[in-house]
């Protein structure tokens, strides 16, 4: 954003790079908030390199509200399936290896069952998975950037720690302007990447879209802006989706 973005670490960056070596690009797909589309911009993305020959594999390491007898109807089956796998047990593993049954905040769900998110090990499960990567790599957070994963560390710990470029999914319903503008000055204060702010339409909203992205245009230098006007559940073509899986 203009006149905005320190790092907080100054001067050398004591991270290793995990996502800067050759080949097709690994990106973090956040959001603003929950239910602001990230899964739908991600299937969108796979289907868009799926139909172009390009090899992609995607990733939702944790998941809440978890149900294993309907895999198909939650993200993690919804991301198998654009990816073209099975809904086994091994494959919903190999995916989303954190799952709590509860539909709360991961730090929440994590103490109602006892068994909270293990931060270290998330972290290194996304390292591991981007460097044996044979190609395009997105890996979806949960809900907005700032959501608790357990009693000390948000998804923003869990990105900069795997210090990738992100996607930041937001909607185009009242207040969005202020989310995405408020988690793009978070994103830029931790010098992290960001690759594209996509808008995704929200159902009833009374804010037009364009309106919407065109705002976030104006404040905002050198990161894409991509308009996605809400569309069928599956719907992979789309330019909006083709220009986000351009970056990859």
């Amino acid at each position: 954003m203009r006149g905005r973005g320190t790092a907080h670490h100054n001067g050398m960056d004591p991270r290793p790079r995990i996502g800067s070596d050759a080949g097709m690009t690994a990106m973090f797909v956040t959001g603003t908030g929950n239910d602001v589309g990230k899964t739908f911009v991600v299937r969108g993305v796979i289907r868009q390199l799926r139909g172009r020959g390009v090899a992609v594999d995607a990733l939702k390491p944790v998941i809440t509200g978890f149900d294993a007898q309907t895999v198909h109807l939650n993200d993690t089956g919804r991301l198998l399936m654009a990816l073209g796998r099975a809904l086994t047990p091994r494959q919903i593993n190999a995916v989303s290896p954190f799952r709590l049954r509860g539909d709360f905040a991961p730090d929440h769900a994590g103490r109602v069952e006892g068994r909270p998110v293990d931060f270290k090990a998330l972290n290194a499960f996304c390292r591991n998975a981007v460097s044996r990567r044979k190609g395009a790599l997105l890996i979806e957070g949960c809900g907005g950037i700032m959501a608790p994963l357990d009693d000390r560390h948000t998804v923003l710990d869990w990105m900069i720690d795997v210090d990738l470029p992100a996607i930041l999914v937001t909607g185009s319903y009242a207040g969005a302007l202020s989310h995405v503008l408020t988690a793009l000055d978070v994103l830029e204060r931790n010098a992290l990447k960001i690759a594209a702010v996509v808008v995704n339409e929200t159902t009833g909203s009374t804010d037009p879209l364009a309106d919407t992205a065109n705002t976030v245009r104006r404040f905002t230098d050198a990161i894409e802006v991509v308009a996605l006007p809400r569309l069928p559940d599956g719907t992979p073509e789309h330019p909006a989706l083709a220009a986000v899986a351009d970056l990859m």
